[in-house]
């Protein structure tokens, strides 16, 4: 019996150009796209409502009391039984299991911290007065579950009771779609408040240079649309009752073109602050628990701005060698971006007799993301000695739940149980409640050390 050849022997030249096709233009591009802009809408309406929207599944009785209001069921039904102003549920059959919306949830949340056990933790930890953690979800290479990991800690932190808004920094939009957002320019995305940051650093350093004859930095009709506009005339609702989104579209990219134009013009513009300084100046820090920041695959201008506005840096990546060696990369360039930055303006500062530049961040941990542990567990047991405290011990599995609520365009929080079975559903879901419980001890962690050290400054 003859050995059958591999594939790539005895391919007929023939038969592959004609195979190969009329070639390609740069019109075939947009045919191309328009192609693939058909398909994301049928797929991302597979999970939209009769209205067009997205809308946020019911939670049943045995999943609330499991996951979200730490009750036994018996005690669950007893209190809204006795308290018919609450909300009660709704039954899809006679006598059968009661189910709620997140809202309905919240609410009832709040009826069993104000009135339930005092030392039951009916609501999550957060200390009062103090701002918003941001957190930014980072890594320059792409599918390591870097938009994956920061949609589902938003809905984990939701599901928990925090207020929550997601900003999409990267012009792909892949956390806007998530969130079932629709976002028709620039101007609905996080641009304008980093073109506001820069027109009024333009228009304090104008005030200079008229004084020393100069001649001002120009406010162009962008610039001075920009100065009208605010952060909250930005954020959108989601189908998440307490998750808000500033969203991301293709356009968003000009700012990774314009920003240094902006620099040459204004040397004195420090465009690393322009996110954070926004969020704090309008009120956004005071509104929500947490910011979650999705960045783009890159070290660009907008990936700079997230990381310099986090309190909190998390960095996916899978436990294969090559996303090892590229995380190694990235926190080199990490250093090398951010000690040029403090390098340069403290040169200026020392001359000036001011304080000098230091960033830094509550904490900052890699995460393992798509883990196997049949044929992973060496070489990430590897990464924990090299990476330490660093590297967070939990590692998120891959399992079925995660890769079928990716095909429907949900999160694993937005699937339905009674599209599996309870089993499946809670062994799915662990990973993610897992990666959440480590990300709670970080901000838990975070908080309360400045709410220490707010006590001690008032002694």
């Amino acid at each position: 019996m003859a050995q059958e050849l591999p594939p790539y022997f005895n391919i007929d030249p023939d038969q592959a150009q004609a195979d190969l096709g009329d070639p390609t233009t740069s019109a075939s591009f947009a045919a191309i796209a328009a192609a693939c802009g058909r398909g994301r809408d049928d797929l991302a309406s597979r999970g939209l409502d009769e209205t067009g929207a997205k809308s946020l599944r019911l939670f049943s009785t045995w999943e609330i009391t499991k996951y979200l209001i730490p009750v036994a069921p018996a005690h669950f039904r007893r209190v809204l039984k006795q308290n018919p102003t609450l909300p009660q549920g709704r039954t899809e059959t006679d006598g059968g299991a009661k189910w709620f919306s997140l809202d309905e949830v919240l609410r009832l949340r709040a009826f069993f911290s104000t009135e339930g056990a005092k030392f039951k933790e009916y609501r999550p930890y957060r200390p009062k007065g103090l701002p918003a953690k941001i957190v930014s979800v980072a890594n320059f290479k792409g599918g390591v579950g870097k938009t994956s990991t920061a949609a589902h800690l938003a809905m984990s932190a939701a599901l928990d009771g925090y207020r929550v808004l997601v900003v999409d920094l990267d012009s792909q939009g892949s956390m806007t779609s998530i969130f079932g957002g629709r976002i028709e320019d620039e101007w609905s995305t996080v641009f304008p408040l980093i073109a506001r940051h820069f027109a009024e650093a333009a228009q304090s350093e104008n005030q200079a240079r008229v004084a020393r004859g100069d001649a001002p930095v120009a406010i162009d009709d962008t610039l001075a649309e920009a100065l009208k506009i605010t952060a909250p005339s930005l954020i959108r609702p989601t189908h998440w009752p307490n998750i808000d989104l500033i969203g991301a579209q293709l356009n968003l990219y000009w700012a990774e073109f314009q920003i240094p134009v902006w620099r040459m013009q204004a040397r004195g513009w420090k465009l690393w602050d322009a996110l954070s300084d926004r969020l704090a100046a309008d009120g956004v820090l005071d509104q929500y628990d947490i910011v979650m920041l999705d960045t783009p695959p890159a070290l660009g201008y907008l990936t700079i701005n997230g990381l310099a506005a986090a309190d909190i840096l998390l960095v996916p990546l899978g436990a294969s060698f090559l996303e090892f060696d590229s995380t190694g990369r990235f926190f080199d360039m990490l250093h090398s971006t951010f000690a040029s930055i403090e390098e340069g303006e403290n040169m200026a500062a020392r001359a000036l007799g001011r304080e000098g530049l230091a960033f830094e961040w509550d904490a900052v941990r890699a995460v393992l993301t798509r883990y196997d542990g049949a044929q992973q567990a060496e070489l990430a047991a590897l990464m924990q000695a090299y990476l330490g405290p660093v590297l967070s011990p939990h590692r998120q599995d891959f399992t079925a739940l995660i890769g079928q609520a990716g095909e429907s365009v949900n999160g694993i929080y937005e699937a339905d149980y009674r599209d599996f079975n309870r089993e499946t559903y809670a062994r799915g879901r662990q990973a993610f409640d897992s990666t959440y419980a480590a990300f709670k001890r970080l901000l838990i962690g975070a908080w309360r050390r400045d709410e220490l050290a707010e006590m001690k400054a008032a002694e």
